[in-house]
């Protein structure tokens, strides 16, 4: 397996996987995919890969921006999508974002996650993420309120 850039050439296998992932009902509150445009604007210049098998896209990740204020300048929220569950493609994109975010200069990785996205939580934790909180009802879904489980991850060697 190997990484690459997520570009406009390489956008749609992206969504693909993207589009999948707003179908469980657990990985977003978004329903529609995004042009390639738009999610860029979303997303910093760098912590933006895909994971390549055989020059076929088995999942994604990326880093967007949580303020724009500079206090929080080393501070990215962190997307992971795979193609398949349970074969270890989530750690591979996930290690290779932490690492991305630190040769970066970023000491704090965050995420929400769905109360009910049991396995997204395990697989942060097992990055070295940890639970700080969560927001209760922060958004419908269907029409049923849904909670975040918010998580961070401190690096051990930037900002310390």
């Amino acid at each position: 397996m190997e990484f690459s850039e997520i570009d406009k050439h390489n956008f749609d296998a992206v969504a693909e996987i993207y589009k999948t992932g707003i179908q469980t009902g657990n990985a977003t509150f978004e329903t529609t995919i995004p042009s390639y445009e738009e999610w860029d604007k979303k997303h910093l210049p760098f912590g933006r890969i895909v994971l390549l098998k055989d020059k076929n896209i088995m999942g994604w990740a990326s880093l967007s921006k949580v303020s724009d204020r500079c206090v929080y300048e080393g501070i990215a929220e962190v997307s992971v999508y795979a193609s398949t569950y349970g074969r270890g493609l989530g750690t591979l994109l996930l290690q290779k974002l932490i690492e991305i975010s630190e040769s970066k200069g970023l000491w704090t990785l965050q995420c929400g996650i769905m109360r009910e996205n049991i396995a997204s939580i395990r697989l942060h934790k097992k990055c070295g993420f940890r639970e700080i909180g969560y927001r209760e009802k922060v958004g419908k879904q269907d029409g049923v309120w849904r909670d975040n489980i918010i998580m961070e991850r401190r690096s051990k060697i930037v900002g310390v």
